[in-house]
């Protein structure tokens, strides 16, 4: 009984350093948002809980309990935050990623549309294709239907078949692509931003045999997947998949090797595949407002890459390799993130990419494209 008595005695102890498990519930931006954390974690290991949670830094985290600031340092048990402990959550400004704090209307429609007073109607009637109409897309190729207020794909733009080389269906109210947009055998590029395109109404098994096209654009839609078919897009050269809901890109990827322009900004992408190295073509990607915490090694791997765009995620480094073996980068933004400037000097090739970026930032003031405001890399001094 004595030995059991001090095994229990031990067990107990250890339970105790290890803490206990509680449940808090924190406020923010009108939700409540449980947490499950060991009463023995940090403050600042709370924050780096809510991050994914909330779209904010944990820099970015102010969190009252009782009137209280609560400490990074300390941990919630030393903070008095016990099991059921409400707490609030105030976003300093500035310093959300993601596209900012979650709304409610996030999961329903994009905020980014069209001006509500330039949207189509609901109640406007759709307009008959002319003859005429018809006509002029098989002579010029260009099939142009943004702001008409479709609600699906007309049936007369598939009987274009190989004259069409340009398809605009952007700004409507189109929810479904066909598997007949195959029929456009010829197409080089395809606009579908503003629309209500989700993963399950979009035909890629479709859009996966247009090995003509070069221009892809499904910006401001409800898109959360990328699927493997992408990859069977051998000839694109620009994607463009900005503010949707995505939260990672297919492996698929990197067998876009053609590929030039990347922009999947304001989604909720936590993760890079090590293949987007396989992209080697790549000279603009646009990474901007997700979730990241790092960037895959691979990275190093796009030779031509110009412009990285990275503001408003959760990085803390980049890899090692970058500013050695990307020679052609020279545009480079880090605002919003944890990257300092010391970090970014401690990289191999840090001083030719400075001489790069320098350079490129005075001819941009020589043209005026740009303010003669200091230049900033968007890495903290400090």
């Amino acid at each position: 009984m004595e030995k059991q008595n001090k095994e229990m005695e031990k067990q107990g102890k250890s339970d105790t350093d290890n803490g206990s498990t509680i449940t808090v519930t924190v406020k923010f931006s009108g939700r409540s948002l449980p947490v499950e954390i060991s009463d023995e974690s940090t403050v600042k290991d709370l924050k780096s809980l809510l991050q994914p949670l909330t779209n904010v830094l944990p820099r970015g985290q102010k969190l009252i309990f009782k009137g209280k600031v609560l400490v990074d340092e300390m941990t919630l048990k030393s903070s008095e935050v016990l099991n059921g402990a409400k707490i609030m959550l105030m976003a300093t400004q500035g310093l959300h990623q993601g596209d900012g704090p979650i709304r409610k209307e996030a999961f329903t429609l994009p905020s980014m549309r069209m001006p509500e007073a330039t949207r189509p109607k609901r109640d406007v009637p759709q307009a008959p294709i002319l003859k005429s109409q018809l006509e002029r897309w098989k002579a010029t190729g260009v099939i142009a239907l943004s702001e008409c207020n479709l609600k699906a794909l007309p049936d007369e733009v598939l009987t274009c078949g190989p004259s069409a080389r340009v398809l605009d269906l952007s700004h409507n109210l189109i929810q479904h692509i066909p598997a007949g947009i195959n029929s456009l055998s010829s197409l080089q590029k395809l606009i579908l931003n503003g629309n209500e395109i989700m993963d399950n109404s979009l035909s890629w098994e479709g859009l996966a045999s247009l090995k003509s096209l070069m221009v892809l654009s499904l910006n401001q839609n409800n898109i959360a997947t990328l699927p493997p078919e992408i990859g069977a897009l051998t000839s694109l050269r620009q994607l463009y998949v900005a503010h949707n809901k995505l939260t990672c890109l297919p492996s698929e990827i990197g067998l876009l090797t053609d590929l030039e322009v990347l922009k999947v900004n304001n989604n909720r992408i936590h993760t890079i595949p090590e293949s987007i190295g396989g992209c080697a073509s790549l000279i603009e990607v646009d990474f901007s407002s997700n979730l990241l915490v790092e960037l895959p090694e691979t990275i190093d791997k796009l030779k031509d890459l110009k412009a990285l765009y990275l503001k408003n995620n959760g990085l803390k480094s980049l890899p090692s390799s970058i500013f050695k073996l990307c020679t052609e980068l020279s545009i480079l933004d880090l605002h919003g993130t944890e990257i300092t400037m010391d970090v970014l000097r401690q990289l191999e090739g840090w001083e030719n990419f400075d001489e790069r970026r320098r350079s490129k930032h005075q001819k941009q003031l020589e043209f005026r494209v740009i303010s003669s405001a200091k230049f900033d890399e968007g890495a903290d001094k400090s």
